[in-house]
């Protein structure tokens, strides 16, 4: 039994209430711009005023539609086995996305991604056991422009089993991406009784949902498939510079976001999400290692289990702009925090340079730190009573306790045991001579070797050749 959970919260109940009450009457007085015309029409029907673009949400429309939300998300892997519940404090880690450049293995150069980039780093994604889900993570350059959405998702259903979390930047892409999901789940049914893959969804701030935006919203809750918000407001530049004030709007764009998904289909699943940053004064830059942009997404998140919704954020990035110690340790606090707080859906392992850099070798390490949270947030467990006095009565000094039973027994479940890929691990726990012995690798290093290694594993679970089949010729119909 678990002692308790250890937990962080930076808001009280008190102020939990007082900014979702304050984040409605912003949406009912002030408004929230809404460019789509199906999003329009909704809320039209429900007598919504407006002038123009911009639509007042009343509070008891609000409060109407909330309680449809679920609480509860299960995603499942591409053979149909669940392996994630967004729910509670349950913590799962994804790549996040989408980076528009990848650090080259071999040179350290950072460049335009190719297929072969993001074919490579899927299939290390399918080996690190506590990244449970991938991402459409990297835009790779050798597609076509109108192609680039879809094509990442079918080569993340090729090359990985684990459940996906993707997005549209054209319109015309949910159609083919529902399509290559159904497929997938052999029908629309299946597809919603168990889902392979979640939409993000990101307002513009301040205050408007674009059509590209929430027209994703509105498809996803049609079909059945969860819809993840990814507010992005930055305090000081599109948000206030209060963090409080920042928590605030996100709020309440992300209430908006709920309405126009409820009011498309209630009981549409959608997951409280984030990317918010402070803004550099200095450099002009959004850094997402920032200690403040990690207590940011803390509140947030704290807002979303308020709401009884699962939640998500990006709290495992660095701004550094290769994998060294200012990478370790911004992305070791993000997602420790993160863990600590119950994220339910944590983004960003593998990520650098303000979410626009993919490294394979921070991928491997920030592996690492997520199996390390999630021992941490697993507590101290009590087996029995009392403690430590039937063990200790047992020492022998010529060979200490290391051969008592509850030491074999028990050995493996209360230590964390690195990842360790053909007797490589990142975490270095060898005497000095050792180290020497074996090259005077430091992490970094032996982070390439396994990314290497695992690059050249097959899928865990490869494709069905039928179905390998018929999404091939899906694509090939489409790049035609």
């Amino acid at each position: 039994m678990t002692i308790m959970r250890p937990k962080i919260e930076l808001l009280t109940n008190e102020y939990k209430e007082k900014i979702f009450h304050e984040a409605k009457t912003i949406l009912q007085i002030q408004g929230v711009v809404i460019e789509n015309s199906e999003a329009r029409d909704l809320l039209q029907e429900e007598g919504v005023e407006n002038e123009g673009p911009r639509y007042f949400i009343p509070d008891d429309l609000i409060e109407k539609l909330r309680v449809y939300a679920p609480s509860e998300i299960k995603l499942f892997d591409r053979e149909g086995k669940e392996v994630i519940q967004l729910t509670q404090d349950n913590i799962h880690f994804d790549p996040g996305s989408a980076a528009i450049f990848i650090q080259d293995l071999n040179s350290g150069v950072i460049r335009e991604a190719l297929s072969s980039d993001y074919i490579k780093f899927s299939r290390i994604v399918d080996h690190l056991p506590y990244l449970e889900a991938h991402s459409t993570a990297i835009v790779y350059t050798d597609v076509p422009n109108d192609a680039q959405d879809w094509h990442r998702l079918y080569l993340a259903l090729l090359n990985c089993s684990k459940p996906i979390i993707t997005g549209t930047f054209r319109t015309e892409s949910f159609a083919i991406m529902r399509d290559l999901l159904e497929l997938t789940r052999t029908s629309s049914d299946k597809l919603v009784e168990k889902p392979l893959a979640i939409f993000d969804a990101c307002p513009s701030p301040p205050l408007m949902w674009s059509n590209l935006t929430t027209q994703s919203v509105i498809d996803a809750a049609r079909s059945g498939i969860p819809s993840e918000f990814v507010s992005m407001p930055l305090a000081g530049s599109t948000a206030p510079i209060t963090l409080v004030g920042c928590v605030t709007q996100h709020t309440a764009e992300s209430l908006a976001g709920l309405v126009i998904a409820q009011l498309a289909k209630k009981n549409s699943p959608i997951i409280w999400g984030g990317s918010p940053a402070v803004f550099d004064m200095k450099n002009g830059t959004t850094p997402m290692g920032a200690i403040e942009t990690m207590m940011i997404n803390i509140a947030d998140v704290q807002m979303g289990k308020f709401l009884k919704l699962p939640t998500h954020a990006y709290m495992t990035l660095s701004d550094s702009k290769v994998p060294d110690a200012q990478a370790g340790f911004e992305g070791g606090m993000g997602a420790l925090l993160a863990g600590l707080a119950g994220t339910n859906m944590i983004s960003g392992p593998g990520m650098l340079d303000f979410e626009s850099t993919q490294s394979l070798e921070k991928l491997i390490i920030d592996n690492e730190i997520a199996g390390m949270v999630k021992r941490l947030i697993q507590g101290i467990v009590s087996y029995d009573e009392p403690f430590a006095q039937n063990i200790l009565k047992d020492y022998d000094p010529s060979v200490s306790l290391l051969s008592h039973p509850t030491t074999l027994q028990l050995f493996k479940k209360e230590l964390y045991l690195p990842f360790n890929v053909d007797n490589y691990q990142i975490i270095n726990r060898e005497t000095r001579d050792q180290w020497k012995t074996s090259g005077e690798t430091s992490a970094r290093q032996r982070a390439r070797e396994i990314a290497v290694k695992l690059s050249e594993r097959p899928v865990r679970e490869p494709i069905d050749d039928n179905l390998r089949k018929e999404l091939d010729n899906i694509a090939n119909n489409h790049l035609k």
